[in-house]
């Protein structure tokens, strides 16, 4: 195995796994319907019994997925991570009150009260998705930090990448083509949520409010998310040729969905099949949305991920020093390294057909009115 089909390999798993944490955050998205004051108390928790079985499979791949960029590409984890931190930090809390809100909102003499938990859901469902999406929109539109690699060699300040402000990463949340790809994500995951409530819960009231939501949030993620799509195609890029020099190159990334034709077919197939899960369960009576609008989900995502790293492109462009961008190519661990990583990733089908019996498992039996009131386990 070269170094080059490692590189290649491990970018491939970072945009499965990207895919699969958007899939995932329909949890988060689920979560914002509980502010929908047509429904009434018994069934908001049956939607929080319905997400409650599932918050952990998102944080666990939420971690997954950045305790694989650490192992595959140290350089990018240490420069977001370490630089960008208060993103990161902000999508750590809402995940941890996310926790705190579904094992103690319905507790006895809890601080805060029911409803103030349920607002804590909520909020994570607003911020989880658009911090996620804006920080992989910085994929694009780059971000302001330098890399010194020399710098390791330092005693007083081996500190190989600075931040170029004191805003760490929160400045994004002023790039407006980054916060685009935010609110797409955001409102994707609140239809994935309706689609996911949809398929669980066994109550036609509040069926009927999921396939109206549905076609509410479709329209403003159409918007962001076209907007998105075409501003990136005619934007500049950031390519990268053999020798490692980074330069600017106008339609970079309609340059990439060309010269890839895979990945163009993977992203047209994607846009498709989400499209075909929201009019299932927005337009026909099938309660089985979720599956073609989570596959759609994640080969977009992958698709995202492969027009931002393949192909000779920066995949974390520096706004300050167009030098210091990080492409697969320089920020990856060893070649040893990966080559020990590839034998250890043999054995996610095996971690993937658990978590597929696992969840068969749980959602074998929908959540009902009578278990809500019967079952001593809930939330």
């Amino acid at each position: 195995m070269s170094y080059t089909f490692l590189q290649n390999y491990w970018w491939f798993l970072i945009a499965l796994l990207g895919g699969l944490l958007v899939f995932l955050m329909f949890v988060q998205g689920a979560n914002l319907h509980l502010g929908n004051r047509k429904l009434s108390d018994l069934q908001k928790r049956m939607i929080l019994n319905s997400t409650g079985r599932k918050w952990e499979l998102t944080f666990t791949t939420l971690v997954t997925f950045g305790g694989a960029f650490f192992a595959s590409f140290p350089l990018f984890y240490s420069t977001s991570f370490g630089g960008a931190y208060w993103v990161w930090i902000l999508i750590l809390i809402t995940f941890v009150f996310q926790a705190v809100s579904y094992e103690f909102q319905n507790k006895k003499e809890n601080l805060i009260g029911v409803k103030g938990f349920r607002v804590a859901l909520m909020a994570n469902g607003i911020l989880a998705p658009l911090l996620v999406g804006t920080a992989v929109g910085t994929f694009f539109t780059g971000s302001d930090f330098a890399v010194n690699k020399l710098a390791i060699a330092d005693p007083s300040a081996p500190v190989i990448s600075t931040w170029g402000n004191g805003w760490h990463g929160l400045e994004a949340l002023g790039q407006f083509h980054a916060v685009l790809l935010g609110c797409a994500v955001m409102f994707l995951t609140a239809i994935l949520g309706a689609l996911y409530i949809l398929n669980n819960v066994d109550d036609n009231e509040i069926q009927a409010q999921m396939r109206q939501s549905i076609k509410k949030e479709t329209v403003p993620f159409l918007v962001f998310f076209l907007c998105w799509l075409v501003i990136l195609l005619v934007c500049q890029g950031y390519a990268v040729d053999e020798s490692g020099i980074v330069s600017l190159e106008k339609f970079k990334y309609l340059h990439n969905l060309l010269q890839m034709p895979v990945v163009l077919v993977m992203l047209l197939i994607g846009v498709v099949l989400v499209l075909w899960g929201i009019f299932k369960g927005a337009f026909s009576k099938s309660r089985g949305g979720i599956w073609p609008a989570g596959a759609g989900t994640v080969l977009v995502v992958m698709a995202v991920f492969f027009l931002a790293g393949y192909n000779g492109t920066a995949y974390y462009p520096s706004c300050t020093d167009l030098q210091s961008s990080l492409s697969i190519r320089n920020s990856s661990s060893s070649q040893f390294t990966l080559q020990v990583m590839f034998w250890v990733s043999l054995l996610i089908p095996f971690v993937v057909a658990y978590i597929a019996y696992a969840w068969h498992q749980m959602d074998r039996k929908k959540i009902t009115q009578d278990e809500i009131s019967d079952t001593p386990h809930k939330y």
